[in-house]
């Protein structure tokens, strides 16, 4: 699936890989954001300054490197919209981060994405269709450090029918194409030759909505990744896992995922994974003045490096934030990632089964301006551990933000 990955974005990232598979009814609004509508059409802009403050490590380099700090800051415009078409209802977003360094201006940048789901009820049939377009300069996860430019264009669709009261079968297919920037490189490795994709899944689903607020999935799909350029990461998946969703407004909310996972690269050379997955994103309201949330991410994901080609990331991160004294609020977070990499047979490689570690933890205290503003400050820090010198990095950041709902 945007700077430098600050505690923040890291578990944005882990969060945002929580499926929704065949869930063809739109996510309730939330009432306090509500700010504007014209006929059957909802509008909520919002704004954020994030990120603003001195950035101690811009290039996430070792200290043998003598890393390099400069001052920035983050605008973040977006904008979700409702519209109402007889029976149906389409949902938009669109968003735009745009990057500001004060020194290292090869480090600015405008990332744009904008995404559409479209929700067709009927009585016993429901169904899907999705896209997403989106134009980034940003690290394209934990394992890159450069600012890489290129799109991602996916489309989808999905039918659910309910065949009794609580219970819905469903199918899917989406595809995803990823295509980066001829001049994107990292580490003398061409991004475009060797991580230019496209992914097609297709899946089956029986859903059962156990109350109101939760229901629960048996999930059975197929993805397969085909390489424009590198033919030797092709793979065919096949994973099956049960998962639970949470109303997104209530007092337990989210959705986490378990499964089993057979991932086959087509090529020989390569071993395969066969093993466990999940993805989980749950949150816990506590006395209407505490919210505990915790993440966990296992999955296959691709890796620049020929000779390595993929690693099974596995992670965990929890957030507590608590309101302590009128406006005001406290967030403490911490995350940790491992990335094991599997090695190609018949070739030279530096480490073998090398393991790379991501620590983040921080703290922030909040000034709450209204129900959808926030002033904060907040106090980062990134540590990457590994066996190759040069994949070392620690960056600490203090900064201030302010988001603004209109």
């Amino acid at each position: 699936m945007r700077r430098t990955l600050w505690p923040a974005g890291i578990l944005l990232a882990v969060l945002g890989v929580t499926p929704a598979f065949a869930q063809t009814e739109p996510p309730p609004p939330e009432p306090s954001r509500l700010r504007l509508r014209i006929g059957q059409l909802t509008i909520n802009p919002t704004i954020g300054l994030t990120n603003i403050g001195l950035d101690q490590n811009v290039f996430n380099e070792p200290d043998y490197l003598n890393p390099k700090a400069d001052f920035t800051f983050t605008v973040t415009p977006a904008v979700d919209l409702r519209y109402r078409l007889l029976r149906t209802q389409l949902i938009a977003n669109v968003r735009e981060d745009l990057v500001w360094y004060q020194t290292y201006s090869s480090e600015r940048a405008a990332n744009n994405a904008t995404t559409v789901s479209w929700f067709i009820p009927f009585n016993r049939v429901s169904f899907k269709l999705n896209g997403r377009y989106a134009d980034l300069r940003d690290r394209p996860g934990f394992e890159i450090d450069a600012r890489s430019q290129r799109t991602e264009t996916e489309y989808g669709g999905a039918v659910e029918v309910r065949f009794a009261p609580k219970t819905f079968v469903g199918v899917k297919a989406d595809r995803l194409r990823i295509d980066f920037d001829k001049a994107a490189l990292f580490l003398d490795s061409n991004l475009q030759f060797e991580l230019n994709r496209v992914t097609t899944t297709q899946g089956a689903s029986l859903r059962y909505k156990w109350t109101p607020i939760t229901s629960v999935s048996l999930i059975v799909s197929r993805t397969q990744d085909r390489f424009e350029f590198s033919a030797l990461r092709d793979s065919n998946s096949t994973a099956t896992s049960a998962l639970i969703q949470f109303d997104p407004l209530g007092i337990l909310s989210g959705s986490a995922s378990l499964g089993y996972t057979s991932f086959e690269p087509v090529l020989p050379g390569l071993p395969n994974y066969k093993g466990p997955t999940a993805a989980v994103n749950v949150s816990y309201r506590l006395l209407g003045t505490t919210r505990i949330s915790v993440g966990a991410l296992r999955d296959v994901a691709y890796s620049y490096d020929v000779n390595q080609p993929y690693y099974l990331e596995t992670g965990v991160n929890g957030s507590v934030s608590r309101s302590v004294r009128g406006p005001f609020d406290l967030l403490v977070r911490a995350a940790v990632q491992a990335l094991a990499y599997r090695d190609r047979a018949g070739v030279d490689i530096l480490v073998l089964n090398q393991v790379d570690h991501v620590y983040s933890y921080g703290a922030g205290v909040g000034y709450r301006l209204g129900k959808a503003s926030r002033l904060g400050i907040n106090l980062d820090e990134v540590r990457r551990t590994s066996e190759v010198p040069l994949r070392q990095f620690d960056g600490l950041r203090l900064g201030t933000s302010l988001t603004y709902g209109f």
